[in-house]
């Protein structure tokens, strides 16, 4: 994803929040033992990103309102595509797509919880210095 200055964007891109440049994670939402590693910080800015030990723990109650609007949203579907079905339908509706959806819905928690929580915003010095991180003139 090109750099820009939309948080918004940068968000559903899972970049970094004060560069909105370096990537949060290391590999693919489809990897399946390894979606979930992030680097210890930005490659470009060189921002933490965790910023306390255990700082993701909040981001179990983003991934539970997530999951909760998965199945909410699945069973709507369900109910009105097959119009109201056997109970298993719905059971195994739901658990497929919430299966299927966990990787992202843990990604974004994650990411979701980094933006509101991180206690770091957009700041177009690091978006516009390449490599800041490799030259140590970003403990701020």
């Amino acid at each position: 994803m090109a750099e820009s200055s939309s948080t918004l964007l940068s968000l559903l891109g899972q970049r970094c929040p004060r560069c909105h440049r370096g990537p949060l994670f290391l590999h693919s939402a489809f990897s399946p033992s390894k979606f979930m590693e992030m680097p210890a910080k930005c490659p470009v800015c060189g921002q933490v990103y965790e910023p306390e030990p255990g700082f993701y723990w909040g981001a179990m109650y983003i991934s539970f309102a997530f999951s909760t609007a998965i199945m909410l949203v699945t069973g709507f579907v369900v109910y009105h595509l097959l119009h109201d079905p056997a109970v298993w339908v719905y059971v195994t509706s739901v658990a497929v797509v919430t299966v299927l959806l966990a990787p992202l819905s843990l990604r974004y928690s994650r990411t979701l919880m980094l933006y509101l929580f991180g206690g770091t915003g957009y700041d177009p010095r690091y978006a516009q210095a390449p490599h800041r991180a490799a030259s140590g003139t970003n403990h701020d």
